[in-house]
């Protein structure tokens, strides 16, 4: 079995799960234990798995060949291997025919079923390996950690950085703050053929011009006051590699002159120094202000911008590009989970829902914030409404008794989108008591969800 399998294990019987579990789970990256069919369906919605073992009788409305049908329509690379007592056998077997894997009869011999599991395991990673032999796009040879996306604004992103990376032209990036700029800028150097080399960030606002020039070309002992000793600047650590220069915009403009003579002879100079250093260093530019405007302004010069944008990409608010919130909260929740080691493997499709609909002034930044606080203080596997900090979802409460609440301006639809939310949330997105407590029909409230997009 390959160490990178996820395995998820069903069984209404927590003691039987987690055993399954604790003799599994040294064999494979992860192996997730769930008590009932509804638990494993969110699963299996939200998470990649390999392997599914799950039993056939799971106590409630969803069984075990729910779970098969559901894993092989998200994945039908996924392997289902069935528990079952005697007098489901024929089930089982008709079952295999129906797409499973295998199936066991309890008690289960836990030796028998890491060899099963072994085997079915050696089959998802040979599909997958064809997968990425025959699947394989440009696109996915990059490195792309932390920057994901499918919009057609984000495709054009990666067209260009795919074109670009390989290259020593120069990258201006431009965008709003928390729009991913220095991710973007570490995709670009770790797709370049300087990856084995430094990548070195530094944001130029918020530093004196002195303190500025002493971080990007060094200085020698008594330089000035407090210089105890000599140090280099990071042109000349990132030699090389690559700089990244965030925020330029704010740049003093002394130094911009400086900067600019470094850039077009490829020499610098410690402060209080007279020996030049030759460095060789790749620059990215990142900056949320217009440089045209702050160039009319007379704030930036026009001889640096045109040396730093060798190549513009324009990275856009992530409100403007709203479909793509779901694959970085996929991300995010795996990221968090994984530096937390927490338990945390989805989000429900409500929950999801409200993410999606959020302005984020912040952009990834934010989302990526609020994802790791959701992923922290889950004591759950699955985060849910209740699990979104308040600044991001404030659901509208009823007026309390002889509580006045004014909802002038407020459309109906607006009140009805949210009268819906709420009520999945509070029924845990059970539909059909959903319409029962909103007073209306299954099949309205399914038109209501597709015309909201919840």
């Amino acid at each position: 079995m390959s160490r990178d399998t996820v395995i998820l294990v069903v069984d209404d019987e927590r003691n039987h799960a987690d055993g399954i579990v604790e003799a599994l789970e040294k064999f494979c990256e992860k192996a997730i234990a769930v008590y009932s069919g509804k638990d494993a369906l969110e699963i299996l919605r939200n998470e990649q798995v390999d392997i599914v073992i799950t039993d056939l009788k799971l106590g409630g409305d969803i069984d075990g060949l729910t779970v098969l049908e559901e894993a092989k329509k998200h994945n039908p690379d996924t392997e289902v291997i069935l528990m079952t007592a005697y007098a489901s056998i024929d089930t089982c077997k008709e079952a295999i025919r129906q797409g499973a894997y295998d199936y066991l009869v309890k008690p289960i011999d836990i030796d028998q079923l890491r060899i099963i599991a072994e085997q079915a395991g050696r089959k998802v990673s040979a599909a997958n390996n064809r997968k990425t032999k025959s699947d394989k796009t440009d696109k996915e040879y990059f490195d792309y950690d932390g920057v994901r996306g499918k919009s057609a604004v984000m495709d054009g992103i990666f067209a260009v950085v795919r074109r670009v990376a390989p290259t020593d032209i120069a990258v201006l990036i431009e965008g709003p703050s928390g729009s991913g700029k220095e991710l973007l800028a570490r995709a670009i150097h770790w797709n370049s053929k300087r990856r084995d080399m430094p990548f070195r960030p530094i944001n130029c606002a918020g530093l004196t011009e002195t303190l500025l020039e002493s971080e990007l070309f060094g200085h020698i002992k008594g330089a000035f006051t407090g210089a105890a000793g000599d140090r280099k600047g990071l042109f000349e650590i990132a030699d090389k590699g690559t700089l990244l220069l965030d925020e330029i915009g704010d740049m003093p403009l002394n130094m911009q002159a400086k900067l600019l003579r470094v850039i077009e002879d490829g020499v610098v100079v410690p402060v209080g120094a007279n020996k030049p250093i030759f460095v060789d260093v790749r620059i990215i530019s990142a900056t949320n202000h217009d440089l045209t405007k702050l160039i009319e302004e007379k704030k930036f010069r026009q001889d640096l911008y045109f040396r730093i944008k060798g190549v513009s990409i324009t990275l856009p608010a992530l409100r403007e590009r709203a479909e793509d919130i779901p694959i970085l909260t996929a991300y995010f929740i795996k990221e968090a989970a994984s530096k937390t080691g927490s338990q945390v493997t989805g989000i429900t499709d409500a929950a999801q829902t409200i993410l999606n609909g959020f302005d984020w002034p912040g952009n990834i930044r934010q989302l990526r914030n609020c994802v790791r606080t959701m992923v922290v203080m889950c004591e759950r596997r699955i985060l849910d409404i209740q699990d979104i900090p308040p600044e991001v979802h404030r659901p509208r409460q009823l007026a309390a008794a002889g509580e006045k609440t004014d909802l002038a301006g407020v459309s109906l639809g607006e009140l009805e989108k949210q009268a819906i939310i709420d009520t999945l949330a509070k029924t845990q997105n059970n539909r059909e008591q959903a319409a029962k407590i909103l007073g209306i029909g299954e099949r309205t409230l399914y038109r209501k969800i597709k015309e909201y997009n919840l």
